[in-house]
C-alpha cells in the first residue's frame, strides 16, 4: 500500500483534487455573487460595472456545456486545478508531500477554487504569469515574450487587482528596464487590453471611478486595519497561516522570479494594509498573493525541519475542519442563519413563486444579489431597480427594463413590507410583493447639466439647465403611451457624509422628452459648504433612480 502510494501519489492527489472538486462545483448552491455574473454572461460586452469581461466570458461559455450551477463553475474548476498545476511547476525543488500539505492546510484554496468569480481566474492567470516570467528569466526569446505579454493582459482581464502583479514584478529587477523585449510584451499586453479601455472610455471610467473613489470608502477605524491583518492570517490556513505567512516571508529570495514573488506578495499585502486606512478591504482582495505565498513558503519549509513537522501535524486537522464544511455547503443540514443563507436560500421557494406568478417578469427593489438569485433559481426574468441612494451595479447598465416597460411585471420588496398586503417568508429574508399591470421606469433618462459645477448664496436660489439623453426606446414609449405615468422629479442633496434632503420639482417626464431639455430654479435652503446634486426619477411606486451624475455645489 505504501509503495503503490509512493509510487503514484501524484495521481492519487490530482485524482482526488478533481473529483472534489467536481462534486463540490456540481452540488453547492450558487453563490449572490456568481448568479450575478450569470446576468452579466447574457448581455456580452467588453466591459461591466464591477469587474472585466473575462469572468462573463468563461462563465457564458460554461453554460454552452453544462446546464445549471456545474456549468457556471466549469471552466473556474478547470482553472483551478490549472492554477495547482503551474503552482506546482513554480517549485525549485521536488518535494510533492510538502506541496501537497500546504495546499491542504490552505482551506480556502481547497473551498472556494471552484466557485465562478474573478479571484479565480486571476490566481490561475497569476501563477501562470510567473510561470511564463520564470521561463522569461532563463531565456528572453520571442515566444516567451509573446507568451508573458498574453498572460500580462489577461491577468487584468480577469481582475483590476491583477496591475500589481505586473508593477511589483516591474519593480522587484531593474534589468527588466532595460530589455526592449520587456516593453514588447507591455505594449502587447496594451494593445489587447484597448477594448476594455475604450469600454471605460464610453462609460466615463465608471468602473475605474467606482473602485477607487466610491467603494468602501468610509472615515477610518482601527478595526479596519486589524481585521485586515488577522483575516489574512486565518484567510491563509485558518490552522496553518500562522506558519504559512511568516515562513513566506522570511524566505531570503535566491532568482529572478523568486524576488517577482516576494515583491508581489509583501506590496499586494502592504498595498491593501494601506487601503485600509480609506475603508473596510474585503479579505478576498489579496487572494492572488496566495500565488507567491505558496511558493516562498514552501521554499522555506523545505529548508526547515522544525516548522515543516508542525505543518504536517496541521493536515489532518485542516483536513476534517474542509470536510465537515464541505457537507455543510452542499447540505442543509445547520441552522446557522448565515450558512443557509449563504448556500441554501434559494432552492424551492422560487420555483413555486413561479407558479404563483405565472412566470411573468419580476423586478427586485435594490438587490442585484436577489434578482440575480431568483432569477436563476426560478427560470424567470428578474430585475433589480436601483435605488438613487444606493451603490450601482450592472443593472443599471443592462438594457432589460426597456424591454419590461408597459409590461405585467410582479414587484419584489424586501426593505418596505409595512407597504405590502402580500408577503413571502423565505430562508433568504422576507419578501413583500404585489402585480403591477403595466410597469413604468425609466432610469436610462441621463439629466446633462450645462455645468460642471454650480455655486450659490445661502438663501439664494440656483438656477439648472441643461440637456437630457434617453434610449430610442424610451422615446418611442413615452411618445406613444396615453396611460399617465405618474412621475416626480426631485433633485437630491448630499454631502460627505451622504444623503442630506431630497428637493421636488415640477418638471415631469412628457415635458422633459419633448424639450429634449431641462430648466429648473430651486431653494436649495442649505448652510454654507460642498455638497452634491443628483437628479432622481421615479415613477408611482417604484423606487427614485440616480438619473444623472454626481454634480458638486458650493453654498458660500
Amino acid at each position: 500500500m505504501k509503495k503503490s502510494i509512493s509510487i503514484n501519489h501524484r495521481l492519487l492527489f490530482y485524482g482526488a483534487w478533481i473529483l472534489l472538486g467536481i462534486l463540490q462545483a456540481g452540488l453547492t448552491g450558487l453563490r449572490d455573487d456568481e448568479a450575478y455574473y450569470r446576468i452579466y454572461s447574457f448581455f456580452p460586452a467588453r466591459g461591466y460595472f464591477d469587474h472585466p469581461p473575462f469572468v462573463a466570458m468563461f462563465v457564458k461559455a460554461g453554460m454552452y456545456l453544462f446546464p445549471g450551477a456545474f456549468g457556471i463553475r466549469f471552466f473556474f474548476l478547470l482553472f483551478h486545478i490549472l492554477t495547482v498545476y503551474f503552482l506546482e511547476k513554480l517549485l525549485p525543488v521536488k518535494n510533492p508531500f510538502l506541496f501537497y500539505a500546504i495546499l491542504v492546510s490552505m482551506a480556502l484554496i481547497q473551498l472556494g477554487g471552484f466557485m465562478a468569480a474573478p479571484d479565480t481566474l486571476l490566481i490561475f492567470f497569476t501563477a501562470l504569469f510567473f510561470y511564463l516570467y520564470k521561463l522569461f528569466t532563463q531565456k528572453a526569446n520571442w515566444l516567451n515574450t509573446i507568451n508573458l505579454g498574453f498572460a500580462a493582459a489577461a491577468l487584468i482581464y480577469s481582475k483590476y487587482h491583477g496591475v500589481l502583479v505586473l508593477l511589483f514584478t516591474l519593480l522587484s529587477d531593474r534589468y527588466l528596464f532595460r530589455n526592449y523585449k520587456v516593453y514588447v510584451a507591455g505594449l502587447l499586453a496594451l494593445g489587447l487590453y484597448m477594448p476594455h479601455l475604450y469600454w471605460q472610455y464610453q462609460h466615463d471610467w465608471v468602473s475605474f471611478r467606482y473602485h477607487l473613489f466610491e467603494s468602501n470608502v468610509n472615515p477610518y477605524k482601527i478595526s479596519y486595519s486589524l481585521n485586515y491583518l488577522l483575516g489574512q492570517l486565518l484567510l491563509a490556513g485558518p490552522l496553518a497561516g500562522f506558519i504559512l505567512l511568516p515562513a513566506a516571508f522570511s524566505y531570503k529570495p535566491q532568482r529572478r522570479v523568486e524576488w517577482a514573488l516576494y515583491y508581489t506578495m509583501a506590496g499586494t499585502y502592504l498595498f491593501f494594509l494601506l487601503s485600509s486606512f480609506r475603508g473596510k478591504v474585503e479579505a478576498n482582495w489579496p487572494f492572488h498573493a496566495f500565488v507567491p505565498v505558496i511558493v516562498l513558503s514552501f521554499s522555506y519549509l523545505a529548508e526547515n525541519d522544525k516548522w515543516r513537522k508542525i505543518l504536517f501535524r496541521l493536515v489532518p486537522v485542516t483536513l476534517l475542519l474542509v470536510t465537515v464544511t464541505r457537507v455543510i455547503m452542499i447540505g442543509d443540514i445547520v441552522p446557522w442563519k448565515p450558512v443557509k443563507k449563504e448556500f441554501h436560500a434559494w432552492k424551492d421557494w422560487p420555483r413555486q413563486m413561479r407558479e404563483k406568478t405565472g412566470g411573468i417578469p419580476v423586478v427586485f427593489n435594490s438587490s442585484y444579489q436577489q434578482a440575480s438569485q431568483y432569477g436563476f433559481s426560478s427560470g424567470q426574468v428578474a430585475y433589480s431597480l436601483n435605488y438613487y441612494r444606493g451603490r450601482k451595479n450592472q443593472f443599471n447598465f443592462i438594457p432589460l427594463e426597456i424591454f419590461l416597460l408597459g409590461q405585467p411585471v410582479y414587484y419584489f420588496d424586501s426593505y418596505n413590507l409595512p407597504d405590502f398586503r402580500d408577503t413571502i417568508h423565505t430562508p433568504a429574508g422576507n419578501f413583500g410583493y404585489r402585480y403591477d399591470s403595466f410597469f413604468v421606469s425609466f432610469p436610462k433618462i441621463e439629466f446633462i447639466p450645462s455645468a460642471s459645477s454650480w455655486r450659490a448664496r445661502a438663501g439664494q436660489s440656483l438656477s439648472l439647465n441643461g440637456t437630457v439623453r434617453m434610449p430610442y426606446r424610451y422615446g418611442l414609449f413615452i411618445g406613444d403611451t396615453k396611460a399617465e405615468l405618474k412621475d416626480t422629479l426631485r433633485i437630491a442633496v448630499f454631502n460627505k457624509k451622504g444623503w442630506v434632503k431630497d428637493i421636488m420639482t415640477p418638471a415631469r417626464v412628457k415635458e422633459v422628452f419633448a424639450a429634449q431639455s431641462f430648466q429648473l430654479n430651486i431653494d436649495p435652503a442649505l448652510p454654507p459648504g460642498r455638497y452634491e446634486l443628483m437628479f432622481a426619477l421615479n415613477c408611482g411606486f417604484y423606487p427614485p433612480t440616480a438619473n444623472s451624475k454626481k454634480i458638486p455645489l458650493i453654498i458660500y
